[in-house]
């Protein structure tokens, strides 16, 4: 299993960032390289880290729930995004080895929850005019 990164991202383009600028944590590489992106992208105009909360029903607890979504981006044309990153395994269902292990479990439960907060993202998004994506090693360029 990869390691995990954490750590401050610091903007080279700190009027770009909405929200404090000082305080920007990324908790992944793949979330550090999408910094990056906004940060550098001159179409990018706004963009921001988990600074919304958008309320759903988690399927495991029926209970209601804050998802704060990794990134909102804005473009030079208009566009708004909510764009959230994860690495390209945990975007399906995982496969049901011969003998459920405990980590299989906790990758379905993860899956589960995962599925209703997108969910949740993409009704925010049609409600508002944004666009939801998620964003994997494979469409910021990492293998």
């Amino acid at each position: 299993m990869a390691k995990s990164y954490k750590g401050i991202y610091r903007p080279s383009n700190p009027k770009k960032y909405v929200g404090d600028s000082k305080r920007i944590v990324y908790r992944s590489l793949l979330e550090r390289r999408f910094m990056l992106y906004c940060d550098r992208t001159e179409d990018i105009t706004n963009w921001a880290s988990e600074e919304i909360s958008i309320p759903y029903i988690s399927p495991i607890d029926k209970k209601l729930h804050r998802y704060y979504p990794d990134f909102i981006v804005k473009t030079s044309k208009g566009k708004k995004y909510i764009i959230e990153i994860k690495p390209y395994k945990q975007t399906s269902q995982p496969k049901a080895p011969k003998r459920k292990t405990k980590a299989y479990l906790r990758e379905q439960l993860e899956y589960i929850k995962n599925t209703a907060k997108w969910q949740a993202a993409k009704a925010f998004c049609e409600d508002k005019g944004f666009e939801f994506k998620i964003m994997t090693e494979k469409e910021l360029g990492v293998y």
